[in-house]
């Protein structure tokens, strides 16, 4: 039985690797919009899970941990990165839920010690062996208030997928983010 489900979460990564890695990033400003402000890899997020996640939900302590930059902003030269540190207590958490939309609010502190509150709406898909998150939503507060925010989190599959399969757990998760911040 055992190594039944090995041989098919083999064949499942095999075939998840074979597939092309094609990562959709950012599409550029919106027409008729202005890029308030760009950042591109190597900015990144690591997000971690204490206790690990399994396919059974338990209570969890997220940590989510961004570093953007190089960032550049037309409209405010100054900024040349941010961060987003963001922990909670989730209850009932399994690697499954890595997989669900939902939605988030968090805040961006610039280099430049101003901030941007966003509220924002995601999705989850999985292409070629990359798992990538889409958040689409708007600032909310802050610098950049009431402008669009579109920004692309891309990393491995591989462990959540195992993880779902029963074959491991996930502590945790790195990404690489591409973010874009546009007026109207």
């Amino acid at each position: 039985m055992i190594k039944s489900i090995r041989t098919a979460a083999a064949a499942l990564m095999t075939a998840v690797s074979a597939l092309a890695l094609t990562v959709p990033g950012p599409a550029g400003a919106a027409s008729g919009g202005v890029l308030d402000v760009t950042c591109t890899p190597p900015s990144s997020q690591n997000d971690t899970f204490t206790p690990p996640l399994t396919v059974t939900p338990r209570d969890v302590t997220v940590g989510i941990t961004s570093q953007l930059g190089p960032c550049v902003s037309l409209s405010n030269p100054a900024i040349t990165s941010g961060a987003i540190n963001f922990s909670a207590l989730v209850r009932g958490l399994s690697c499954l839920d890595l997989l669900q939309s939902g939605s988030i609010t968090y805040t961006i502190v610039w280099n430049t010690g101003q901030t941007s509150t966003i509220s924002a709406n995601y999705t989850v898909t999985i292409v070629g062996a990359a798992l990538v998150v889409t958040r689409t939503g708007t600032v909310t507060s802050g610098l950049f208030a009431g402008s669009t925010v579109l920004q692309v989190i891309t990393g491995p599959a591989t462990d959540v997928l195992l993880c779902i399969l029963g074959l491991g757990t996930v502590s945790s998760t790195y990404s690489l983010v591409t973010l874009e911040i546009t007026s109207l």
